[in-house]
């Protein structure tokens, strides 16, 4: 018994003759003379090592202070969390310095993962009771901070109680915490809708922001409290005109403008409660325009502001007149010295030129300058804004600029801005030397750069311009005397002289004045080609082929051609060795059929160009309920294409989807189905499949006569429902052919923001064959307010039952989401 006093005794003075820990300040100070990270590590942490005895020990007097410490080292980057406990010690002292630290611990350290903060919502609930308004706001800070949604729920009803409080200081932190409260709780809106009725009536700006903020909240979440708010337009509006025209008041005023911060939560609420709704549209136009008209530009304040006005004026179903005003406004920030917020009126005038093109218009000489801009976001931006100017109209003047841009911008634009000005040139081209033109002056410029259809669309034009065919063969035997290293160019020059030589060598332009050339000087350059470093196997291709199609052409020459041919038989190229035999044998052999064999190729059909951003149309969009039975060669991918998609998805028994039209982003055949196909388990009953001629439209033979006619009794089915995504099926069958079936898809949204990029695909197995009809949209609207519909066509001829595996991709809060499913329960009526 002795011993054990004289042990505590020995404690006790080892305890007292302990020094205090250091204060935050001073570790901080010291923290800072570490001058190796080395050295700060050891320092960080030798400091953790006596927090970590102190809190073993118990030690009241220092725990505020050694939490402190903890914090500052969590803000670091080092590990604090074993003092998660201490901060719940904290926030139960009666000591308000104690709370403010331990409910500050708590927001950087506990998160709603944490199950330590279960233990918080009683401490929480009694400090929301407290009588220090100073201690509730601490406890509505952290609940508004990291409360899950359990303490949301247990506590959502103190909260209400002080929004309703006369206390301003506690009905702005209220405020703040019910949005917290309403996106972790959504079913909880309806508590608080007694409680904002008087919040906009309060002179308090602080109170006045916050309120603002929690309608914008309400709104956006619910469309039933959209509706509801829309009364409050009046008072907003007020609230914003007393702002604009009220004199300097020091405790808002922000160089000049009276509580800005407070005007942009305005307008951002009045932009969401204008939006589709014609009335409050109108009632917010004069504000609109007076603060538009009334704000100083000369400060980024200003301008934050008058961005604000002009997204909300651009947003609600505002007067042409106010619409011009705002795409003025942007048009003066292209003027301005920031490059921010020139990227921001670029952008801006970017998404609104399509419905407010001639407005935009008369900013076109400030838009191309943004061009010259050292910036390269900037230049992108002026780059694909003024392409979307480009009219016939000004069609000239802009591709001036544009192949200007073209000549001295950087290599990754290079391509963008091609493929630009061939869509552009071949949509509003002035006439068809203008075209050509321009397009030989995109390949000299940048040809290395082009997309891979600019070779074979330009000697489409060519061909189609039988007038021009002398001035084509010219210019272009010019621009390869000066300049093999752009291959496109090389190789439509090749490709010209070829089939037009004789036209070269006549020395008759009616276009410009001609060249004098002989039939050696054009198998000169040729020659020169075959054997240049600069050159690659396609070009030598065709340059090969150019001096065999001039042996009908040339009369001079025809001796030197077959030496050439000859030489190229015995190519490393086997490409060019394959050539090279093959013209051999035209001249030894076949020589009575060779001119037949040579001559000019015909005109060549005009197709569709798609833009770099555009997919390949697979089939023309077909009448509702109508299925067309004109072949369309474009609607099925070539044969080698779909049995290697089939090999690679380990299996012959499926059908490839062949949509008719393409999903709004550009994406590969081959990834996408070997996406939804890979672990696809559709095997056909072993049934021999009656042999069918494979068709041009999927559904070929099916005359078009009546629509549909319903299949009575046969209920709709769900066939997806996840994430907030439903997607339905409902069937009719066609009247003139029985075993097809037609599904009418409709996919809803109950989240509470829309699925952008919505993207539908599906396939069947191979004793079916389905056809794809292009969707209403690719966006599906929050709350169920709207529905993407599609239609699906599917062939049955043996009366199986019907199995499908269905892809999804979306955007939905700036994630890409993407999910397979299997849908196996369709009604046996829908098939037999």
């Amino acid at each position: 018994m002795d011993l054990l006093e004289t042990l505590s005794d020995l404690a006790n003075e080892k305890w007292k003759r302990m020094p205090a820990p250091i204060r935050l300040r001073e570790l901080i100070r010291t923290i800072r003379t570490a001058r190796t990270q080395a050295e700060e590590r050891e320092m960080i942490q030798k400091e953790c090592a006596a927090i970590r005895s102190s809190f073993r020990e118990e030690d009241n007097t220092y725990r505020c202070r050694n939490v402190a410490k903890l914090l500052y080292m969590h803000m670091l980057g080092y590990p604090a969390h074993f003092g998660q406990l201490e901060c719940l010690k904290l926030i139960a002292s009666q000591k308000f310095t104690d709370k403010r630290i331990g409910y500050l611990g708590a927001m950087l350290l506990l998160d709603e993962r944490q199950d330590v903060h279960l233990l918080m919502t009683n401490c929480i609930k009694n400090d929301l009771n407290h009588s220090t308004q100073y201690v509730q706001g601490l406890a509505l800070c952290t609940l508004g901070c990291m409360g899950s949604s359990e303490m949301c729920r247990d506590l959502a009803g103190e909260v209400e109680k002080l929004l309703k409080t006369s206390n301003s200081y506690l009905r702005k932190k209220a405020a703040l915490c019910a949005v917290h409260v309403i996106r972790k709780v959504p079913e909880l809106m309806e508590m608080f809708l007694p409680a904002t009725k008087n919040l906009l009536n309060e002179k308090n700006h602080g109170v006045l922001h916050t309120s603002v903020v929690l309608l914008t909240e309400m709104c956006e979440r619910s469309p039933d409290m959209l509706t509801h708010f829309r009364k409050l337009v009046p008072q907003l509006v007020r609230i914003l005109k007393n702002l604009i025209m009220s004199g300097y008041s020091p405790e808002h005023d922000v160089s000049g403008i009276s509580d800005p911060f407070l005007q942009v939560r305005i307008l951002r609420l009045l932009r969401i409660l204008g939006r589709n709704d014609d009335d409050s549209s109108e009632a917010m136009n004069d504000i609109l325009a007076q603060v538009a008209t009334n704000t100083e530009t000369s400060k980024n304040v200003g301008n934050a502001i008058l961005y604000e006005t002009v997204l909300t004026i651009m947003d609600i179903k505002s007067e042409s007149g106010l619409r011009v005003l705002a795409i003025n406004i942007l048009g003066r920030f292209l003027l301005n010295n920031d490059k921010n917020i020139r990227y921001v009126a670029l952008t801006s005038l970017l998404k609104t030129v399509q419905t407010d093109h001639n407005a935009v218009q008369r900013h076109r000489s400030t838009i191309v300058d943004c061009l010259k801009d050292l910036d390269v976001s900037i230049k992108r931006r002026a780059m694909e804004l003024s392409f979307a100017l480009v009219n016939g109209n000004n069609i000239r003047g802009m591709m001036k600029e544009l192949l200007y841009f073209l000549d001295s911008c950087e290599p990754e634009f290079k391509a963008d801005c091609a493929s630009g000005i061939f869509l552009a040139a071949e949509k509003y081209a002035p006439s068809k030397r203008w075209h050509i033109d321009t397009i030989m002056r995109v390949l000299t410029t940048a040809g290395s750069y082009v997309r891979d259809d600019a070779v074979p669309n330009l000697i489409q034009l060519i061909t189609n311009s039988n007038e021009m065919h002398e001035y084509t063969v010219q210019k272009l035997y010019k621009a390869i005397l000066d300049d093999i290293s752009q291959q496109p160019l090389v190789q439509v020059a090749s490709w010209c002289i070829g089939e037009y030589g004789e036209l070269l060598v006549s020395g008759q332009c009616e276009e410009e004045e001609p060249i004098q050339v002989t039939e050696d000087e054009v198998l000169d350059i040729l020659e020169g080609l075959l054997i240049s470093n600069m050159s690659t196997s396609v070009t030598r291709g065709f340059a090969l082929t150019a001096i065999m199609k001039n042996s009908t052409r040339f009369n001079n020459t025809v001796n030197r051609i077959k030496k050439v041919v000859s030489i190229y038989g015995s190519s490393i190229d086997v490409e060019l060795q394959q050539r090279a035999v093959e013209y051999n044998a035209l001249f030894k052999k076949y020589d009575h059929m060779r001119p037949a064999l040579l001559e000019r190729m015909p005109v060549m059909e005009k197709t569709m160009t798609n833009g770099p951003t555009d997919v390949a149309q697979t089939n023309g969009e077909a009448e509702p309920g109508i299925i067309d039975t004109k072949p369309v060669p474009s609607t099925q991918p070539p044969a080698s294409q779909a049995n290697d998609l089939l090999d690679l998805l380990g299996g012959n028994d499926i059908q490839l989807v062949i949509p008719t039209a393409p999903p709004p982003k550009q994406s590969t055949v081959g990834g996408e189905l070997l996406d939804l196909l890979g672990d696809l388990n559709l095997g056909a009953p072993p049934a021999p499949a009656p042999q069918m001629p494979a068709p041009q439209l999927l559904l070929d033979g099916l005359s078009v006569q009546p629509l549909f006619n319903d299949i009575s009794g046969i209920p709709p089915i769900t066939a997806y429902n996840k994430n907030g995504l439903k997607i339905d099926f409902s069937f009719e069958r066609s009247s003139t052919n029985a075993s097809v079936t037609v599904i009418t898809t409709q996919a809803y949204n109950s989240t509470d923001s829309e699925m952008t990029d919505y993207v539908f695909q599906a396939a069947v197995p191979k004793t079916f064959q389905l056809q794809l009809l292009s969707p209403s949209s690719n966006v599906l609207p929050p709350f169920n307010a709207g529905s993407v519909t599609q239609v699906i066509k599917v062939l049955n001829p043996q009366k199986q039952q019907l199995r499908m595996r269905i892809k999804l991709t979306y955007n939905h809060k700036g994630s890409a989401m993407q999910d397979l499913a299997e849908v196996s329960n369709f009604p046996p009526q829908s098939w037999q």
